[in-house]
């Protein structure tokens, strides 16, 4: 059967790629952007991320924050991969009225102007993140699955970064599945959170199959090197470029679950599609977590060359320790298993990002703007 899918946010990192997946596998695409200069940066640059999606998609210039736009979306649709979103755990605790009225008042938008009928909507994918579960599942000493409270400012203050559980001895790590408390630490977390919320229970009222995907820390080619709250491999890729100093924060063993882009656009690709997917909330990860430490040791072996870095002990509220996600789910529903390793990602992006303009300045005022806020120590 062939679908017309409307993707929200569809000239973003996951976006632009699943616009092409879906119109290679003849599927009809209408793509939703905002085209925010956090993200795509100029006039210029926008002109040709449109130029490029042109070819594989119809392409309206708006937002999930108007009906209007919603609507022409929509139009004749029979898919929905809602991906548009403020993205950035830092950031949004500082920017916590936008990171609202977005994620969750333009999620809320979609539902409402679907609740108006007249549409042929038989589903809709919502893009949520690892960011809902904070610290996630961890295991005490005598094999008690328990879900620990997020870390105190006071305990890292002092540098002490592993999480803790009143009452508990030393805690395990274990990966996190769909069923684990739901928990966040950020105000991204809880839009994220609130945005799957609404899908799940007012999509099955209006008759639309909902489906929630956890996106772990998605990277790879053609991830943002604009925005400096896009996640750590293009912040370290942009600081190597330009032989500046690598900060790491904490002590460096704080881990997270990388899951390469193609992986991702896959998995996304198949929960549009299966009828197994129908109500399903799934991870979306590969199951290893990788450090900091890691993350820029296989940078700088991917880029061939060597900078200087500092194990600084800084840390930003609302940050988390681990992450590891549980990809069981997804594999028995969609038959879903993330096949790019960490380190072959790790060399296709780092070839990409040799071709790229860099700058780090945003980082540096992104930093900046934390530190006055009180939200990086």
């Amino acid at each position: 059967m062939t679908e017309h899918v409307l993707i929200t946010g569809g000239a973003g990192f996951i976006g632009a790629p699943l616009a092409r997946r879906f119109h290679e596998a003849g599927h009809r695409v209408t793509v939703l952007d905002s085209f925010t200069p956090q993200v795509h940066g100029g006039p210029d640059a926008v002109a040709a991320t449109v130029r490029r999606l042109q070819s594989v998609a119809h392409v309206i210039h708006g937002t999930v924050e108007s009906d209007d736009d919603i609507r022409e979306g929509l139009r004749d649709a029979t898919t929905v991969i809602h991906l548009a979103a403020e993205t950035g755990t830092g950031q949004s605790m500082y920017e916590i009225d936008r990171y609202v009225t977005t994620n969750v008042g333009g999620t809320a938008k979609l539902l409402d102007v679907l609740g108006e009928g007249g549409h042929r909507v038989r589903r809709i994918v919502v893009a949520s993140s690892r960011a809902v579960y904070g610290e996630g599942s961890y295991r005490t000493a005598d094999g008690r699955l328990v879900h620990p409270p997020h870390r105190s400012i006071s305990e890292l203050a002092a540098g002490r970064f592993d999480v803790t559980m009143p009452g508990e001895g030393p805690l395990a790590v274990v990966p996190t599945s769909e069923d684990a408390l739901v928990h966040p630490s950020s105000v991204y977390g809880i839009t994220k959170h609130a945005q799957e919320s609404l899908v799940m229970t007012v999509a099955p009222a209006l008759g639309v199959e909902p489906v929630t995907l956890r996106y772990q820390n998605v990277y790879g080619p053609g991830q943002s090197l604009k925005n400096p709250y896009t996640g750590i491999l293009s912040i370290f890729a942009t600081l190597i470029r330009l032989g500046e100093e690598i900060d790491i924060f904490e002590d460096g063993f704080e881990s997270r679950d990388f899951v390469y882009i193609d992986d991702v656009v896959e998995a996304t690709y198949r929960a549009a599609l299966d009828p197994r997917a129908d109500g399903a909330v799934l991870n979306i990860g590969t199951g290893v977590p990788v450090t900091v430490r890691e993350v820029v040791a296989a940078l700088l072996d991917a880029f061939e060359c060597d900078v200087p870095t500092h194990v600084s002990g800084r840390y930003r509220v609302g940050d988390i320790r681990h992450n590891v996600a549980d990809v069981e789910r997804a594999r028995h529903l969609l038959g879903f298993a993330a096949s790019v390793p960490f380190q072959t990602g790790v060399r296709a992006f780092a070839e990409w990002v040799r071709s790229e303009s860099v700058d780090s300045g945003a980082y540096e005022r992104s930093l900046d703007e934390m530190a006055s806020r009180r939200l990086l120590k």
